[in-house]
């Protein structure tokens, strides 16, 4: 997303012949002129919008279930929080297939302490890459 976001801006920055803003800052004994197309303002608006609606970013999860039964995804889902209550869950659906996926994690190394812990457990576990939440502020 910062490669596309970047790829736009020197569009609009490379493309710049008309609609400049002239910004003049003076001093004693210096002259600093800035051509600033105004269209580069509407775009970092647009930017700071999307960021503050966008509630994910590129991660991983561990994946314990993947197949065609809806109920034993769900009763999948809810023996596992019902174990790790501290844990997210997350049922999805990809057609013709249900997958049951856990957990919000920045890298595969803190995916894979969890898939150790549950490696025995469910027959098809493994770790994904996924969009998961934005960890929570402190």
């Amino acid at each position: 997303m910062q490669k596309i976001f970047f790829f736009v801006i020197l569009i609009y920055i490379t493309g710049i012949c008309h609609a400049q803003k002239m910004i003049k800052s003076f001093e004693n004994d210096s002259c600093l002129i800035i051509n600033k197309d105004s269209r580069l303002d509407d775009l970092m608006k647009r930017q700071k919008q999307e960021n503050l609606e966008k509630q994910s970013m590129p991660g991983y999860r561990v994946q314990i279930y993947f197949g065609g039964n809806r109920q034993k995804a769900s009763e999948i889902k809810m023996e596992f929080n019902n174990q790790h209550p501290e844990v997210a869950a997350y049922l999805s659906y990809q057609q013709p297939n249900y997958k049951v996926r856990v957990g919000d994690f920045r890298s595969r190394f803190d995916a894979r302490k969890i898939f150790l812990e549950l490696e025995g457990k469910y027959p098809t576990t493994f770790i994904v890459p996924d969009e998961v939440r934005l960890p929570p502020l402190k």
